[in-house]
């Protein structure tokens, strides 16, 4: 089961949450093996045959046994990590989870200790046969963006951004994709 989710690291452990009622959260209570994958595609690589187009990517994978946080403390400590990697500066800012909503909520730790890094990078490998073809052969490179922020349509206040969103994602001490490797 693949169910996109914002995660967030600490130490030597990756968070994951969601609802309780989330199916595929509630096979940690038993628990069962998963593997976490992230992967940031870079670009598209178009060869001379359709055979042998690709991508280039960078993906990180994260193998074991998930634990189910029940102890209230170490829910909030998992919860902060996934909201400061999110939007660093967040967590302080915003209201904590209520008891409902911590109640409402399943955190999972996994250890980062079977984890893989795989990179994808370059031009395309076209068959030798292919080369002499008039066909265009190379690489499109894609990027995600982060765009000026939307303040929501019913905002109380005078809709000045605060200065930990305004600033950009990536919190000190945050580990990059390209450097779990």
């Amino acid at each position: 089961m693949v169910v996109p989710t914002t995660y967030g690291r600490r130490g030597g452990d990756l968070f994951l949450h969601g609802s309780v009622a989330s199916r595929s959260l509630r096979t940690a209570w038993a628990p069962v093996p998963v593997c976490v994958t992230v992967t940031l595609v870079d670009g598209l690589v178009l060869a001379r045959s359709l055979f042998n187009h690709s991508v280039n990517y960078r993906c990180a994978m994260v193998y074991g046994l998930p634990e189910l946080l029940d102890d209230p403390v170490e829910k909030l400590a998992g919860l902060q990590a996934i909201s400061d990697h999110v939007v660093p500066g967040q967590w302080g800012y915003a209201r904590p989870p209520s008891a409902k909503e911590l109640a409402a909520t399943s955190v999972l730790r996994l250890s980062l200790d079977q984890a893989s890094v795989k990179v994808s990078a370059g031009p395309p490998d076209d068959d030798e046969a292919d080369l002499a073809l008039d066909v265009w052969a190379g690489e499109v490179p894609l990027r995600t963006v982060r765009l000026g922020p939307l303040a929501a349509a019913d905002l109380a206040s005078d809709g000045v951004v605060p200065e930990h969103i305004a600033r950009g994602p990536l919190a000190p001490g945050s580990v990059p994709l390209r450097d779990l490797g």
